[in-house]
Formats: C-alpha cells, sequence, structure tokens
C-alpha cells in the first residue's frame, strides 16, 4: 500500500500499512484499480468525441466512480466491486458505439485495467499489481504532476457529481475529465504540458463549482444571513452531516410532521441561511463543530445520524448502529440507503430517546454567501476607503485532526479590529463561535458556506477589484487556507488559475508535490507555508 492523497498522510510521506483515515490496504488497491479502469473508459470517451459519440451515461458514471474515491468517502470493498461490474458494462457498450461511428476501437491496456471482473480478493490482487494509476518510469516531477491532476480530478468528480442530482451539468467538464484521466500515463508529455493540464484542472474546477453554485441557488434561493442555535431542545432528532443538500431536502419533507428535529454537523451547517431550506419549523440548529471530534460527538447525539456522501473520519464502531450513509459513500457495517425513502433513518430515531430536556447554548450566524455581502457592498467599500475597514482575510479549507490547526483558531483571534475575516468549510468549526463585533454594522466573521462556495468569494473579490479598478492581487485581500483532501487540492488548483498570489497554506504542504514543482508554485504564485500567527499577520498586514 501507498497513499499519500491527504494532509495527514504518515510522516508526511505516504501511508505503507494503513491510512491514517482508517483506510485498509485492500481499499486502497482498489482505489487504484478503479483509477486504471476508468483510465481505460476515458480513451474510449475521448476518442468517442473526435467521432462525435458522447456518451451521458458514461459521463455521469466517471465522476460518480471518481468521486468514490476521495478521502473519507468509501470504505466498503464491495462498493469498489460493484464499481468495477459497472465498469465493464459502461466501456464496452462505448467501444462499440465509437466503433460504429469510425473510431479508433483498440487500445494498449493492461487485461486486469480493462476488465476488472473478480471477487473482491482478486481485484485487490489486481489492484496491488497495477500500483499508483501514474507512470512509474516518469520523473519524479511528471509523477508529481500527474498525482496533482488526478487528485484534483477527484475534486472536481465530487462537485460535478453533486451539481449532476441538481439538474447542472456541463459537457466541458466532463471532456476534461475523461482527456485528463486517459493522458495520466503518456509518456509524450513534457513538464510544461503537464503543468498545463494540472491549470486547467482548476479552471475546469471553478465551472464544476460554477454549476453547483446555480443549482443550489435556483432550487433554495440565495442564502441569506441567519442565526444558527447550538443548542438542542426536547424531543426526537435526526443528525445531518456532509455536503449534499437535496439529501437534507428529501429529509425534511419526510420528517415534516413526525416531530422530529433535524439538526446540522459540519458542512450542513450553511444550509441553514437557503430560504427554501429555512423554512421548515423542525429544522432546528447545528450540533458539534467538525470531523475532529465526530467520535465523540457522534456518541453524544441521542438520535439517527445521516451521513450524505462523504465526511466521515473512520469507520464508526460501537455507535454505528444509529448512521446511515446515501450517495456513493459506503462503510462495512453501515446502513446505506439506496435510493429517496429514509424511513430507516426515521424509524431509529423515532426508537432512539432524543433529547430529554431543552439544552441551552450560544448561536452562530451564516448565509453570507455573495448576494448577501454584494448587497452591502457599498458599506464594505465605503468603510475601506475610509480607513475604517483596512484588510479582508480569507481564513478557509479543511479541517483536520493533524496536530497543527489550532494555529487558525490562534490567527483569527489575533486579527485585527479594522479588519474582518471571510470564512468558509469545515476548517471555519476551528473558530466560528468566536465574537469578533462588527465594522459599521458589517459583521467581522461572515461565513460564506462549504468548500465549494469558494465560488461565492471569487465573486466577490472580482467585485471588489472592479470597484477599486485593480487586480485581485492587489487589494487588501490575504487568503489563509487549510488543506485536507481532494477537495480542496481542486479549489487551490483553481486559485492557481486565477493567478491569485500569496496564499499562505498549511497545516503542511502536500506530499505529493515534488521539491521542484512546489519551486516552480513558489515562483509564479508566492504560495507559503504557515508560520507563526504573530509572523504571518505582520507580513500580510503590510499588503
Amino acid at each position: 500500500m501507498f497513499c499519500n492523497k491527504c494532509e495527514q498522510t504518515a510522516k508526511g510521506t505516504g501511508c505503507t500499512v494503513r491510512g491514517v483515515c482508517g483506510k485498509q490496504p485492500e481499499v486502497a488497491a482498489l482505489q487504484n484499480l478503479l483509477v486504471h479502469a476508468l483510465r481505460g473508459l476515458s480513451h474510449y470517451a475521448q476518442e468517442g468525441r473526435r467521432v462525435g459519440v458522447v456518451d451521458e451515461e458514461a459521463n455521469r458514471f466517471t465522476c460518480e466512480a471518481l468521486f468514490t474515491n476521495l478521502t473519507n468517502v468509501n470504505f466498503d470493498p464491495e462498493r469498489y466491486r460493484q464499481r468495477m461490474e459497472a465498469v465493464t458494462e459502461h466501456a464496452p457498450r462505448l467501444k462499440e458505439k465509437v466503433r460504429q461511428a469510425g473510431g479508433k476501437a483498440d487500445f494498449a491496456f493492461s487485461e486486469d485495467a480493462l476488465e476488472p471482473t473478480g471477487s473482491v480478493a482478486e481485484l485487490v490482487r489486481k489492484g496491488e499489481e497495477l500500483g499508483l494509476p501514474v507512470d512509474p518510469d516518469a520523473s519524479e516531477d511528471i509523477r508529481s504532476l500527474q498525482q496533482t491532476l488526478l487528485y484534483g480530478l477527484e475534486g472536481i468528480a465530487a462537485y460535478a457529481y453533486h451539481a449532476h442530482l441538481l439538474g447542472k451539468e456541463d459537457e466541458a467538464v466532463y471532456a476534461f475529465v475523461h482527456e485528463a484521466l486517459s493522458s495520466i500515463g503518456d509518456k509524450n508529455l513534457g513538464l510544461d504540458e503537464w503543468i498545463g493540464l494540472v491549470l486547467r484542472c482548476g479552471g475546469i474546477n471553478l465551472r464544476a463549482m460554477e454549476l453547483l453554485d446555480a443549482g443550489h441557488t435556483e432550487r433554495y434561493g440565495h442564502p441569506v444571513p441567519t442565526t444558527v442555535p447550538l443548542g438542542h431542545r426536547k424531543g426526537k432528532c435526526i443528525l445531518i452531516s456532509g455536503h449534499d443538500l437535496m439529501d437534507l431536502e428529501k429529509l425534511l419533507k419526510q420528517t415534516e410532521g413526525r416531530g422530529i428535529d433535524i439538526y446540522t454537523h459540519g458542512e450542513m451547517l450553511p444550509a441553514h441561511g437557503y430560504p427554501e431550506l429555512k423554512k421548515y419549523g423542525h429544522f432546528y440548529g447545528h450540533f458539534g463543530t467538525a470531523w475532529q471530534n465526530q467520535k465523540k460527538e457522534f456518541k453524544a447525539f441521542p438520535g439517527a445520524i445521516l451521513m450524505t456522501t462523504n465526511c466521515l473520519q473512520k469507520p464508526a464502531d460501537n455507535y454505528r448502529e444509529n448512521i446511515f450513509t446515501t450517495g456513493p459513500a459506503g462503510f462495512p457495517e453501515i446502513q446505506h440507503i439506496e435510493g429517496d425513502d429514509y424511513s430507516p433513518v426515521i424509524e431509529k430515531a423515532l426508537a432512539m430517546p432524543g433529547f430529554e430536556t431543552d439544552g441551552e447554548a450560544d448561536a452562530v450566524m451564516t448565509g453570507f454567501a455573495r448576494n448577501a455581502i454584494m448587497e452591502v457592498a457599498d458599506k464594505v467599500i465605503g468603510a475601506v476607503k475610509s480607513g475604517e475597514l483596512k484588510h479582508i482575510f480569507l481564513v478557509a479549507g479543511c479541517d483536520g485532526a493533524k496536530p497543527g490547526r489550532n494555529y487558525y483558531t490562534e490567527f483569527v483571534e489575533k486579527v485585527p479590529e479594522d479588519a474582518v475575516v471571510l470564512t468558509l468549510a469545515c476548517g471555519k468549526f476551528r473558530f466560528f463561535d468566536k465574537k469578533l463585533g462588527d465594522i459599521g454594522g458589517i459583521p467581522r466573521l461572515l461565513d460564506v458556506g462549504q468548500c465549494n462556495d469558494t465560488y461565492s468569494a471569487i465573486q466577490v473579490a472580482a467585485a471588489l477589484a472592479e470597484a477599486f479598478e485593480c487586480d485581485i492581487n492587489e487589494l487588501p485581500l490575504s487568503m489563509v487556507l487549510s488543506w485536507y483532501e481532494q477537495k480542496a487540492a481542486a479549489i487551490l488548483l483553481t486559485l492557481f488559475h486565477l493567478n491569485i498570489k500569496g496564499i499562505r497554506l498549511g497545516p503542511s504542504l502536500p506530499a505529493f508535490v515534488s521539491p521542484n514543482v512546489l519551486d516552480v508554485l513558489v515562483k509564479n504564485f508566492d504560495i507559503k507555508p504557515i508560520s507563526t500567527p504573530d509572523e504571518d499577520l505582520a507580513e500580510l498586514l503590510q499588503k
């Protein structure tokens, strides 16, 4: 086993015995095999486009399957076997379509990758033999870029999957995913060409986030600033975590009038700001922080827990009986909800004790997406011009259990009173309940939303740059980011695609980025690792 795709990878180099995330070697081998298989499918999809063949089923399947490989999404070998079986259904169909259209239908693949069939044990053996889906004979730097591209694609796949569920798709996204997958392992591409593909990956991820944003706002309305209680009230309850707002909508509809309150956890907090979701009276509050405390929080929750598509830190132990998953997620011995019927979750919630008394606690605000911020843009611009607001910090990204993430809490606490903090994604749970006050009625801590709402933050930055008639890099704006997994990698590539410079990244740098590739990023984008809050603040405030 070798896996280095997430920030917490063992010793900062790679997991070789078992994943720090809880992933077993068998699952790592299946993940590798699945990518090899999807590369084969992508060759047919690429050739198909050349001769006028576009297969929508193969498009959607590729992203759903690639999403399965995201960190903490799937630990279930049987569900991987099912994905392999699906490849053997899509590939021959697409191959025949390409052949009939006059395209090339014969490519040089490993037989194991072309036909990933057999028992789980046989598939694991094939995955172990094929190894990492990069060119083993390439230089360290090209292998690094191939891995960066692959992990960026896995992030894109997550956003494209969610966007598709909401009826938003773009053939250009699917076309790039297939082009990039089929390119990995291509011995004819040079260093500059690989760098070009990686930066294009960032541009495509921007489009995927735009599609998802459109899906969310058209269906649920633009988020509005909303106060969310952190306490609880007496009664039966379900906690929903993850990212999938459509799953939440279905759950809200099916629990209406059942005497069950719905609480959010993790990246579901921003859901409270959407008008078409917040209208449900039993959509109550937020429970817990983020996944670094997940086991403790889940054990303390007296109701059913629904994990939407990902975000389960490690396979649950003695509390797995009240956990359910949806989407491409899979965890051994945890019930998976297929389709739209949430009856098992509801019945479990009704059977559990629920909260026996009301529990008062503090409250937080969410819902400061681009429309909400731009509605007070005149105040922001006026405050900057008057000197009342001197700096804007985007402190955003993933959370995790690895030591060092207290940096972000301390950083926010030390931000001067004439500065505003924008935040998004699950990293905010290190400081989301801090009381920073306001500047002229503008809250100093603004929750923009989920990780995919980076699109909103980018639109805000672009609007401010236009208002001040300057480049984004000339704004009094600094980005201090944390990363954990592949969605964050894709977002970072998006920021590079937009030529945004001076980013601080932590708590450590990606293990899959070679020293020479890192040097290119430093020279072109001035990206730096975080140091200490005091040192970084002192330097960034000079901007």
